[in-house]
């Protein structure tokens, strides 16, 4: 049996990660081996909390991992070379999982780069570009569907946490399920890769997840489709470092009756999302989930502004300043500071697997469309206006209550 669920070990689900051989993906599976070898704990993962650990979740040993991407260096590589820039994972886990993470990497299928901008290098192999998007779209449900019946999966989950994209223009196009097939179909090439994928999860049946700023799922036509079709999906990009901070921390001046006049938020990364984000194109959706959080909180903000900077030396750690401006009784002006410094990938990584259980216990029980008990888990989450993140939380306790 499994630590936190009376499920055994040998009820498999299945985690697709587009993006697999990224810094969040080589991570999430690192952590998800060691667990299984026992090599670490699940310090991080809220599914792990007594609250949520009373579910009848899939196990973490359990859990099945292939991917996409468009990056040859293998899991292994990635690995190591996070090891020797940040020190996460140690060698001894490292060392523990090496057999593992060779053998999940050949199971990493090419994918497709469509308008995905900077998140493109002269190294990269993806489909042919010639392909027209309907055969896009069919060639990734193909790999799905290859991956599930070759590990005789009970499920399979699809999960977004590839580099961000740039915003798709006009949006609104693709508000219908019938507008954005018709798009497909007619080989519209300003769809991103990020749709490709939604889609094709949805069309086979396949709960989806997505980690990231980029479009995927938030399309008005693939909300349609996966309500049609009964198919649990969320998202969008993950909180996990400075937004997650503003989150808890913005009710507060709230709740205060505190006037917060101006609130800086300066981010210095220095990993392959970092460098992505340098792109004006490719940062604009993440600079909007990160800001929309104040905006929501404190709607009588004066001044918000968030910048994102690629510093090369940093590598996977991210570092975020704060200064908050604000004024109090008898209009006293004071101010208050914070700096979070984390490593990015670890700081994700268990919300991936997290994410990857809960929306798999979604799916058996039926539960199609968007999933607002999920909301706490994102900066933008779909579905759901609210940004406080203990209310958020109420949500997911909630629904565990409700499962219990």
């Amino acid at each position: 049996m499994s630590q936190g669920t009376d499920r055994p070990v040998d009820e498999r689900t299945g985690v697709w990660l587009v993006g697999a051989r990224g810094n969040v993906a080589t991570m999430a599976i690192v952590g998800a081996r060691a667990i299984a070898r026992g090599r670490t704990g699940t310090t991080g993962m809220v599914t792990e909390r007594e609250q949520v650990s009373s579910l009848d979740l899939p196990p973490v040993e359990g859990l099945v991992f292939g991917g996409h991407d468009i990056e040859p260096e293998s899991i292994v590589a990635q690995a190591e070379r996070q090891r020797d820039r940040n020190g996460v994972p140690d060698a001894d886990a490292l060392e523990a999982v090496r057999d593992d993470l060779a053998e999940i990497d050949e199971r990493i299928e090419v994918g497709t780069a469509i308008n995905c901008g900077a998140a493109l290098s002269e190294e990269s192999e993806r489909l042919d570009e010639d392909l027209a998007i309907r055969e896009v779209v069919e060639q990734i449900g193909d790999d799905y569907e290859s991956f599930r019946d070759r590990h005789d999966l009970e499920r399979l989950v699809v999960v977004n946490v590839a580099s961000t994209e740039p915003e798709l223009p006009d949006p609104e196009r693709y508000d219908s399920r019938d507008a954005l097939e018709r798009a497909i179909d007619e080989d519209d090439r300003d769809l991103p890769a990020s749709v490709c994928y939604a889609y094709a999860a949805i069309a086979g049946g396949h709960p989806f997840v997505n980690f990231t700023p980029s479009t995927g799922n938030a399309l008005g036509g693939i909300r349609e489709f996966a309500a049609e079709n009964e198919v649990p999906h969320t998202g969008r990009d993950a909180k996990t470092g400075e937004t997650l901070v503003k989150s808890a921390l913005a009710p507060m001046f709230a709740g205060r009756n505190l006037h917060v006049m101006s609130w800086e938020g300066h981010n210095i990364l220095g990993n392959a999302d970092g460098l992505v984000l340098e792109d004006e194109a490719n940062a604009a959706g993440k600079l909007a989930t990160k800001g929309d959080v104040l905006e929501s909180i404190l709607p009588d903000i004066d001044h918000n502004r968030v910048r994102i900077d690629y510093t090369p030396s940093l590598a996977d750690w991210k570092t975020a300043w704060d200064y908050i401006h604000f004024e109090g009784f008898l209009e006293t002006e004071m101010k208050m500071q914070f700096t979070w410094e984390g490593s990015d990938s670890a700081l994700a990584a268990p919300l991936v697997l997290d994410l990857v259980r809960l929306i798999a216990h979604a799916d058996e029980h039926g539960h199609g469309g968007l999933q607002p008990q999920l909301a706490s888990f994102f900066k933008a989450p779909l579905g759901v206006e609210e940004h406080d993140f203990s209310l958020q939380l109420n949500r997911l306790y909630d629904y565990a209550e409700r499962y219990r």
